[in-house]
């Protein structure tokens, strides 16, 4: 039997006059899950992170968090979330340890514990060596450190991240990363995000919003399989008639491209490698290439919200 969820939301929509900026979003959240809440900009994110984490009322909708219903018990809900917004909520004249004391006591920590939740959010931020350095000298990867830290020193039921790697290096990148997929492991962590190989390289499922609507949920795993090739590219020192191509069992489509090149189409997870290769030799036609194209997920993106534009215009 399945936990109850960590997140569970419900019908939720806010309005701005006539404009619908979320439209009757519902999802949920388990314990253990990084889920990748992905979209363009001014698609609905970060209104609907700051309606989850209580700083923005919904119009319509019900909000649970760890069972707690958020509108009718703000505060209690509130104690078991921690939230790094896009700009995070630093004092860049206070050193780290300073600054997460004063977030330990802003969460209700009592003053005896205060040096312990401090020292397990270094512990687990990577922040250590830099206890007794100001905020404004830290490097932005080591900020950004700064600002996850102090929406786990509470030890909150549900962390909800939002943008945490924009304006990073590569290296913090990889580095922030790791400690979200770290922070799964105990919590569970909705990453508010637009950079697509984000999600995918750190989230356990996704989901997709577009112009307020939630237009594609699903797992890593089934959204990967979604990315499973079903064009091959080949090339030829002596092409043949797309025709000759076209009648191999299993292509489906031949597209002509460049210098004796030709994109062949075929059904997932049955691809006709083996048989072109051995037609190409039979006939002498050279072949000089065979590569699997696989899909992008910023092309299963454009396809989703794609086809949710396609969709609308036709209502």
């Amino acid at each position: 039997m399945m936990d109850s969820p960590l997140v569970s939301v419900q019908h939720l929509s806010r309005a701005y006059g006539h404009l619908l900026a979320v439209q009757d979003v519902s999802f949920a959240l388990q314990k253990g899950e990084v889920l990748g809440f992905l979209g363009p900009n001014g698609a609905g994110k970060s209104t609907t992170m700051q309606i989850i984490t209580g700083n923005l009322a919904p119009t319509e909708g019900r909000i649970t968090i760890n069972g707690i219903d958020l509108l009718e018990q703000p505060k209690a809900a509130k104690a078991e979330i921690g939230y790094l917004p896009e700009q995070p909520p630093l004092y860049r004249e206070l050193t780290v340890d300073e600054y997460l004391r004063f977030c330990a006591r802003l969460n209700r920590i009592r003053r005896d514990k205060v040096d312990a939740a401090v020292r397990r959010a270094k512990e687990r931020c990577g922040l250590e060596a830099v206890g007794r350095r100001l905020i404004a000298n830290l490097s932005k990867g080591y900020q950004q450190r700064v600002g996850i830290a102090q929406a786990i020193i509470h030890t909150p039921a549900v962390v909800v991240l939002d943008e945490p790697t924009v304006g990073l290096d590569p290296i913090q990148i990889r580095e922030i990363r790791d400690l979200i997929r770290d922070l799964g492991t105990e919590h569970g962590v909705i990453l508010s995000t637009h950079i697509l190989p984000e999600v995918q390289m750190t989230c356990s499922r996704v989901q997709i919003i577009n112009q307020g609507r939630l237009v594609f949920s699903d797992s890593i795993e089934n959204l990967n399989r979604r990315m499973d090739t079903t064009t091959l590219v080949v090339a030829f020192d002596h092409p043949p008639a797309a025709d000759e191509l076209a009648a191999i069992e299993g292509v489906e489509r031949v597209e002509e491209l460049a210098d004796g090149r030709f994109r062949l189409h075929h059904a997932p997870g049955e691809s006709p490698a083996p048989r072109v290769a051995e037609t190409a030799v039979t006939r002498g036609w050279g072949l000089r290439e065979l590569t699997p194209e696989h899909k992008s997920l910023e092309q299963i993106f454009i396809e989703i919200t794609s086809t949710e534009h396609a969709v609308e215009d036709a209502a």
